[in-house]
């Protein structure tokens, strides 16, 4: 469709506006790799009360906690005056009340002031013909956005290959349902809009009477609605920003939703224009908290103070300035995630040589790797990278991998034979009484389901990278690491992953870093490029020595079983069996004192006996608690946290500044790791605080769509972010939704000087969606950064180590 030329300008404020509602959604990534999101990815520029205004605008949905929750902090002593203090002084003055005596005086209030949402034409339309059009269309989009998107699940699915709005009109073209519930014509109407969906959308526009003012607002209320569907779509184009393209899917699921709205208002226009000129004209002004909302985000600040006052006491009471001077007996780098830090604790308590490091868990190798007898590239790192090697694992051609291809295709088609729409119920009838003796093991916990990883075969590098790159490669990993001296005999690189059965959701227990995966390809392929006589060569030309009898081998770290796999099949232990063999005990011990204290936390676990079978049980809808009441990422030597019993709550990234010649690590570190966990601790807040919008729903009502989420019931939108299992053990919270504490040593200037080149970054701490404090040289917190490249010192109120 030609658009007359007194259009274009118009069409090019639309397009702009639907691309800023588009940043405003965050991606979700399918559940063969789920990593964390954060939900409020695209609105770090504003603050939280002004985020919680145009939340509750578009989705009518709170995004801090109730009162009832911060008063009883504040009657538990978690929050104190001098907390609530510090808070509303950094605040800003127009997101805050006239006074402090005023803030004080409302917090014992109920609460009730919040931003209304603003009505779509489909609420106002069920409003006046009692037929409940918002579900309605809910209900056919989903239906459709399940087949479009499918991943290989569905029997019959649709032409990927068409844009979604020319997918979507095919059907709806022949789709009835519409007119047999009331929308009449809705076929004809159909047939009537532009084939081109910016010419549909700049049509709907100037039938609804959306001046530029509310677009971006009106936009991002359609997406919004449109759940996790819209986030897969957001994926898509994430994806194509990292490689410099344009995906133009969520901008066409914007049009489809903006077709129901055009369809409902030809009908119902006379009984709903007055209502729908008010919802118009509220989107089109600015933004501004109420009340509540700015006293809930103080209040929100002022607990993640009184958090971060009890780890600033933990840090005290555990500082030390005496790094290890004897040769390391054992030498282990873990993943930053928390859950790695309760073992760390455990195995140093095994011996005091032993030395563990904390790194992401990807040990700086953005690797796309190919399992054996898989066609599939899995990419092992940060959703924020693109990955720069391949690799494979086993003999790809040989008669070993076409046996395997040829079982798993079978068990493939067997698959989709039980669940195809003719022959299901028969298979059921003649086939039920075979899986009776399964389901009774399966039952009782005697699965038969592999441990998490890949254990059989060595992952290569393919086609090997040349020797200067390996050279400069295996440099940066240990400068990183902060290891580039100091070697033990041996040093293990874990990678981790987690084990569970009958769990949609198992990818999101495992490694973050590598994409959704495990990790222990990226250490085993790291510990072979380090044990190379010429890298070492190439290393020690850098001023990098690693004795000869160091030996680098990788690992997998089980997250949920807390067991340790090392991969001696990739390197030659000839001269290291006794190392091999006091490590391996040393791991045994730390993985049963590790067990014994998660089972405290875990419900109806008894002991750390119980953890094992927890993990085989298809009943157990939580096997593990994962990254649940994550608070603090520290970058700092071990020596500064070794002593600090940090619950398994602690990102810990080993980081000495003195090694860190122009701050090319700590800029590193402050812009991915830290990044990442902002994801992390964010997608945690907010499937806490707002389960609705940004959780995954409830377990036990999930059914896998599409091979790439999940729904609750047999319909609706896509669920995205954490099951509410996750966060919850049915009688409380066991994630707090507190913002997370970076807690960094270096100097101020370098640390300022990072913010300053990096807006993004910057934006997250000046508008503390995280919060950023400094270790000074005796390793205690001295002072908190307070935007705006300011830092104030901390206060001396401090209270006892919790």
């Amino acid at each position: 469709m030609k658009l007359p030329v007194m259009d274009l300008k118009r069409l090019s404020h639309i397009r702009d506006a639907a691309d800023r509602a588009a940043q405003a959604i965050p991606p979700a990534w399918s559940l063969e790799a789920t990593v964390a999101v954060n939900p409020f990815l695209g609105q770090a520029q504003d603050d939280l009360a002004t985020t919680a205004a145009r939340l509750g605008r578009v989705a009518g949905q709170s995004i801090t906690m109730p009162w009832r929750w911060y008063q009883d902090q504040i009657t538990a002593g978690k929050i104190t005056a001098g907390d609530l203090r510090d808070a509303y002084d950094a605040t800003a003055d127009t997101n805050r009340p006239s006074s402090f005596a005023t803030f004080e005086a409302a917090i014992d209030d109920a609460g009730t002031d919040t931003t209304p949402v603003l009505p779509t034409v489909a609420d106002l339309a069920r409003q006046v013909s009692g037929i409940d059009w918002p579900r309605f269309i809910t209900e056919r989009f989903g239906s459709w956005a399940a087949s479009y998107f499918d991943q290989g699940q569905a029997l019959w699915g649709i032409r990927q290959q068409q844009e979604a709005y020319t997918a979507w009109r095919t059907m709806a073209l022949h789709d009835l349902t519409p007119e047999i519930q009331g929308l009449k014509s809705f076929g004809a109407f159909i047939a009537d809009i532009p084939d081109d969906p910016s010419a549909l959308v700049l049509r709907v526009v100037e039938r609804l009477g959306l001046s530029d003012a509310a677009l971006d607002s009106y936009f991002h209320q359609l997406l919004t609605y449109l759940g996790g569907w819209a986030h897969v779509a957001r994926q898509r184009l994430w994806q194509a920003e990292l490689v410099g393209q344009r995906d133009n899917t969520l901008t066409n699921l914007l049009a489809i939703r903006l077709v129901w709205e055009d369809a409902l208002y030809q009908q119902y226009a006379v009984d709903v224009t007055d209502a729908w000129c008010a919802a118009r004209d509220g989107h089109s002004q600015p933004l501004k908290p109420t009340t509540q909302e700015q006293i809930s985000a103080i209040l929100q600040t002022a607990a993640d103070y009184g958090e971060q006052s009890r780890l600033r006491a933990t840090l005290a009471a555990a500082a030390t300035n005496t790094a290890p001077s004897n040769r390391a007996s054992l030498q282990t780098a873990f993943c930053i995630d928390v859950r790695s830090e309760v073992f760390r604790r455990c195995l140093e308590a095994c011996d005091p040589g032993i030395q563990t490091l904390g790194f992401a868990g990807f040990f700086g190798l953005a690797v796309s790797h190919q399992p054996f007898a898989s066609d599939v590239f899995e990419p092992h790192a940060p959703v924020l990278l693109n990955t720069a090697v391949n690799s494979v694992s086993g003999h790809h051609g040989s008669s070993a991998e076409f046996n395997t291809q040829i079982k798993a295709r079978a068990k493939r088609a067997w698959g989709r034979f039980k669940l195809a729409a003719v022959s299901s119920f028969a298979f059921v009838e003649a086939t039920g009484p075979v899986y009776a003796g399964r389901l009774v093991r399966s039952a009782l916990g005697f699965t038969d389901k592999k441990a998490c990883g890949e254990h059989d075969h060595t992952p290569l590098l393919d086609p090997a990278m040349g020797l200067d790159d390996r050279i400069e490669a295996a440099a940066a990993i240990l400068r990183a690491m902060s290891l580039t001296d100091g070697f033990a005999r041996l040093v293990v690189l874990a990678g981790h992953g987690a084990q569970a059965v009958n769990n949609p959701h198992e990818s999101a227990l495992h490694c973050g870093a590598c994409g959704g995966y495990t990790g222990e390809v990226n250490g085993r392929l790291v510990s072979m490029v380090l044990n190379e006589p010429a890298v070492r060569q190439g290393l020690a030309d850098k001023g990098i020595t690693i004795p000869d009898d160091t030996l680098f081998v990788g690992a997998l770290h089980n997250t949920t079983t807390d067991q340790m796999t090392i991969f001696i099949q990739d390197v030659d232990m000839s001269a290291h069996g006794d190392d091999l063999a006091k490590a391996t005990q040393w791991y045994k011990k730390a993985g049963a004192l590790t067990r014994a204290e998660r089972a405290e936390r875990l419900p109806l676990a008894k002991n750390g006996d119980d953890i094992t079978r927890r993990s085989q049980d298809w009943s157990e809808v939580r096997p593990e608690w994962a990254l649940a009441g994550c608070r603090a990422f520290i970058a700092a030597p071990r020596h500064r946290t070794a002593k600090a019993d940090l619950g398994g709550l602690a990102f810990l990234h080993n980081y000495d500044w003195r090694k860190d010649e122009g701050f090319g690590v700590l800029e590193l570190i402050m812009t991915a790791p830290v990044v990442v966990a902002s994801w992390i601790s964010l997608q945690y807040y907010g499937s806490t605080v707002a389960p609705a919008l940004f959780g995954g729903g409830n377990k036990l009502l999930h059914n896998v769509v599409g091979g790439i989420g999940v729904i609750e019931g047999n319909g609706g939108n896509l669920r995205t972010g954490l099951p509410w299992q996750s966060v919850h053990d049915g009688e409380r919270y066991i994630h707090e939704p507190l913002r997370l504490a970076v807690v960094v040593e270096a100097p101020q200037q370098a640390i300022s000087d990072i913010l300053e080149r990096h807006d993004h970054v910057r934006d997250l701490f000046d508008n503390q969606w995280l919060h950023l404090l400094r270790l000074g040289e005796n390793g205690q917190v001295v002072e908190r950064y307070a935007g705006d490249l300011r830092w104030t010192p901390v206060t001396d109120r401090v209270p006892a180590a919790a």
